[in-house]
């Protein structure tokens, strides 16, 4: 947990920056203020912040499923939602970046990009949008938010944030529907900051009520928070069609 000094410290570092009403922020309401200084930065991303959130780090371990859950994986793949690769000290980078979509909906990106290994990347792509009909944050999966799921969002004791995905649902067409549990996988992933070596920490699990877990990761990373407008979003990090149904 922060101390009080350190804690004053990155209020004051996020007075300056001028956080405004994130997705998160939205979503949790006052608990927002509950999470560590840092992780509201982190998740305070917005366009109307007028910053990004540019990380860099190392996940110490990468892992999978038993081999049986690797077509599983390498479907995902396809669209940049789960891979099978698994690995040590991987390099990452996590790109957040806030946009207005084409129906109007304050967005952000939220894209991983793993170097498994010399010249072979992988990436995890979501974007994010705060839906006031779900009262939650909606998680769009993969290149073409055909999967979308909410989160249910939590403030742990000591300031770090647990994310859980819930139902997964499909969209594409005239077609829309729940995806059967036994079909997806439930994520589970903490995020933290860690004030004597000033970074922040992850952790991912993803599990499917049958097979047991799938995919996970936990690592490390710093962040730096650029000032932004529309214009600087990178074109390829923006899901290749958009979807107004949550």
């Amino acid at each position: 947990m922060a101390s009080r000094a350190a804690r004053q410290i990155y209020v004051e570092t996020l007075g300056a920056a001028g956080v405004k009403a994130s997705i998160f922020r939205q979503a949790l309401g006052t608990d927002f203020d509950r999470l560590h200084p840092m992780l509201q930065r982190r998740f305070g991303v917005d366009p109307s912040g007028g910053y990004a959130c540019l990380g860099r780090g190392v996940f110490t371990e990468v892992r999978r499923g038993a081999w049986w859950t690797v077509p599983f994986l390498r479907f995902g793949a396809f669209r940049n939602i789960l891979f099978p690769d698994r690995g040590i000290n991987v390099p990452f980078t996590v790109e957040n970046y806030p946009y207005i979509d084409g129906f109007g909906r304050p967005t952000v990106t939220f894209v991983r990009t793993l170097e498994v290994r010399p010249g072979r990347r992988r990436r995890f792509d979501a974007t994010m949008v705060y839906s006031p009909t779900r009262g939650a944050v909606v998680d769009y999966l993969g290149t073409h938010q055909h999967l979308a799921t909410d989160l249910k969002l939590n403030v742990r004791d000591d300031g770090s944030l647990h994310l859980r995905s819930t139902a997964l649902r499909f969209h594409e067409g005239p077609v829309s529907f729940t995806v059967p549990a036994f079909l997806t996988g439930s994520a589970d992933l903490y995020e933290s900051f860690d004030d004597s070596r000033r970074v922040f920490t992850i952790q991912l699990q993803v599990r499917n009520p049958l097979f047991g877990f799938l995919f996970g990761y936990r690592g490390e990373f710093t962040c730096d928070f650029p000032a932004v407008t529309a214009a600087d979003v990178p074109l390829h990090l923006k899901p290749r069609r958009e979807e107004i149904r949550n």
